[in-house]
């Protein structure tokens, strides 16, 4: 986990910046204006993906904005220059989800996951244009993928964690039909202003029993969990250290205009005073390739990578996490090289303990 790897797993791809929602926690800036990412951006994107994708797996991600909001036309021109071996995924609000958009992602082999916070009365935050709910139509979306036997994945925000919403949300998504269910505690960052400091023992007691749900039916991949499962299983084998990639995954984000942003998505569009707009080149400028090759040079990248080494030195959990996100320190702390954030405590410190709380709670006398 030192420097940044040069070739990515996986390249975010913003293929317009508008969302046909407003929702309360959203961190992007300019999701009222319709700025769509040109071909010749995913030409030169495809450029270096598809070399990387024809040496092993590697998935494009488009996200938005919403990114159905550019047409099924326009995103099919964007999949195009992307080879056969490239998996493309998309994050969506699922509201402009219908059955021709359902035949457009068997014909372009699109994965699809789905933002959706729990049962209705969960899901107050994510309201329309005219701030009207948003929940009946993203349940039509979900029913036309289901319809078409679509398997579909999850994303849930958790903006006050508490007694029994945990189980509340799990057994939600297993109804709801979703595989695989990613869960995220609130963040403050990008124009959510929003605070995400949070009671310790409520945090933990959340995730515990988040897992303590899951146990009892596992059928849903449990993102969050199953990772701290991993690490857990790691840790008592000895196997920790194997975890963690030798270099962080620069994660580039590609703006519609070809921008790349390393690290954290939650970056691109935002600018400082004094590292700029953040981004690490132009694709059509600059190969993708080169540069990543030369992203640390990026002056705040620097700072990030001090800041993770600053981790390493002082925070027993640095193997759990490997450093935490750059985007949480900026926006928390208004810089890259501090420490522990509160995105930190919720989602990783507070998330490994409820772990571990289950398990102790639940341990056979024996042991």
């Amino acid at each position: 986990m030192r420097g940044l790897a040069a070739v990515p797993s996986y390249v975010v791809m913003q293929p317009t910046t508008l969302c046909n929602l407003d929702c309360a926690y959203c961190y992007l800036p300019f999701r009222a204006a319709d700025r769509r990412m040109p071909v010749p951006v995913a030409e030169a994107v495809a450029a270096s993906v598809n070399p990387w994708a024809a040496a092993g797996r590697f998935s494009v991600v488009w996200h938005g904005g919403e990114p159905l909001a550019a047409g099924r036309e326009h995103l099919a021109a964007l999949i195009a220059p992307f080879g056969p071996g490239v998996e493309h995924h998309v994050q969506t609000n699922a509201t402009l989800i219908d059955d021709a958009w359902c035949a457009f992602f068997v014909e372009h082999g699109v994965r699809v996951s789905v933002s959706v916070d729990g049962p209705r009365e969960r899901n107050g935050d994510r309201v329309t244009r005219g701030g009207g709910p948003a929940y009946d139509r993203i349940l039509r979306g979900v029913a036309a993928l289901r319809r078409h036997g679509l398997p579909f994945s999850a994303l849930a925000v958790v903006g006050r964690p508490g007694p029994g919403l945990a189980t509340e949300l799990y057994d939600y998504f297993l109804d709801l039909g979703c595989d695989v269910l990613g869960v995220n505690i609130e963040e403050t960052e990008g124009v959510n202003l929003r605070d995400n400091s949070h009671d310790a023992r409520q945090v933990t007691a959340f995730w515990a029993e988040l897992v303590a749900a899951w146990r009892r039916e596992p059928r849903i991949h449990l993102r969050e969990v199953e990772w701290s499962l991993r690490y857990a299983a790691a840790v008592l084998d000895g196997s920790a250290d194997d975890l963690l990639p030798r270099r962080l995954d620069p994660i580039p984000t590609v703006g519609h205009d070809g921008s790349v942003t390393v690290l954290s998505p939650e970056l691109a569009g935002f600018t400082d005073v004094r590292y700029g707009d953040f981004s690490s080149g132009n694709v059509l400028a600059t190969p993708l390739v080169e540069i990543l090759a030369h992203a640390d040079r990026t002056p705040w990248v620097g700072e990030f990578l001090a800041g993770v080494e600053a981790c390493r030195a002082s925070c027993p959990y640095f193997g759990f996490c490997g450093g935490g996100h750059a985007a949480n320190r900026y926006f928390e702390q208004g810089r890259f090289d501090g420490t522990q954030t509160a995105h930190c405590r919720n989602s990783k410190i507070h998330l490994l303990e409820g772990v571990l709380e289950h398990a102790r709670d639940h341990q056979s006398p024996a042991s």
